[in-house]
């Protein structure tokens, strides 16, 4: 790591914070930073410093990682949390950067055979439970120039780290009192069976259909969409749109 980030991880002092220059490069470089509040932005810039100080970033594959994708990797992770402080990303050290997809390698056990099969998955993301966040810089990159196309996986795999603060990935995050559990669950639930039953009749639906796999990436894609395109969420999912603003914000 080069630059300002090197220091900058050790603590954080004032000489050391990010510069105004390299931020608001950043933040005119995307659109997406243009819905942040002017008061907002001055905490985002908070909690971006906060998690360039306290995680490690590596690169894989061969991918050479600047500062300045550091800095713009930490912003969008730091976006999801601006209701919830920086506490909510804790558990976690490491942000590893790919150039692109990436492979990973599967075991499935299927229990009612027993029967366990191996076999590779693509993915441009990844979040493990205590373990690093993994994203595909090229993605990452084309969420920031394409902000609002309903993707964003910096923000998804957030999702999945908020889900697991708890110690269970099922689409359930911690969540604040002024948000009941019996709500979050019985609107997210519904909304899931929804499209499970949508995809199951061979129908098309508005978001994403990967989000029928499970309750958890349920949670991950609208997650997405709350931050990328919410007219659309709101359009096809009123109540979950309602229940993502007060929790995000």
């Amino acid at each position: 790591m080069i630059g300002w980030l090197s220091r900058l991880r050790e603590t954080i002092r004032p000489s050391e914070r990010i510069g105004d220059e390299d931020w608001h490069g950043l933040i005119a470089s995307s659109a997406l930073f243009g819905t942040v509040d002017d008061g907002r932005l001055h905490e985002l810039r908070a909690l971006t410093e906060r998690f360039l100080a306290h995680k490690r970033f590596s690169a894989a594959a061969g991918h050479v990682l600047d500062d300045a994708q550091c800095l713009a990797i930490a912003a969008l992770a730091a976006l999801p949390v601006l209701n919830r402080g920086f506490d909510a990303l804790s558990g976690w050290r490491e942000v590893i950067v790919y150039p692109g997809e990436f492979r990973v390698r599967r075991e499935h056990h299927d229990e009612a055979s027993g029967v366990v099969t191996e076999g590779e998955e693509t993915l441009i993301g990844e979040a493990w439970e205590r373990g690093p966040l993994i994203v595909s810089w090229a993605d990452v990159a084309a969420d920031l120039e394409r902000p609002f196309d309903g993707f964003n996986v910096v923000v998804h795999e957030i999702a999945h780290k908020l889900d697991l603060l708890d110690g269970a990935m099922n689409g359930v995050p911690a969540l604040p009192a002024s948000l009941p559990r019996r709500e979050w669950i019985a609107t997210m639930q519904a909304a899931y069976d929804g499209l499970v039953a949508t995809l199951d009749a061979g129908e098309e639906t508005a978001i994403d259909p990967y989000a029928g796999e499970s309750a958890e990436e349920f949670f991950a894609v609208v997650s997405e969409l709350h931050f990328s395109d919410p007219a659309l969420l709101g359009d096809a999912l009123p109540a979950v749109a309602d229940l993502l603003r007060r929790y995000y914000g």
